[in-house]
């Protein structure tokens, strides 16, 4: 796994996190406040710029009321 696999899998990632927000009708400021992470840190997620742990995934998937694995389907190419 090279870095451009990384790259990209952060970006997809990120944009399914955006997509479940959105459909959730949750604003970045809104899902900051649910999970207590900051707004310009889910920005930055939804990107792709930054890298997560495992207890992220799951604060931000309580926040959205969603299992974990929903924010992990997305299809890499």
């Amino acid at each position: 796994m090279g870095k451009d696999f990384s790259q990209d899998y952060l970006k997809r990632f990120g944009e399914n996190l955006k997509k479940i927000r959105e459909a959730k009708g949750y604003s970045l400021r809104s899902l900051s406040a649910e999970c207590k992470i900051d707004h310009s840190d889910i920005a930055k997620m939804e990107k792709g710029e930054i890298n997560i742990t495992i207890l992220t995934v799951y604060e931000l998937s309580t926040a959205l009321h969603i299992p974990p694995k929903k924010l992990l389907d997305f299809d890499i190419e």
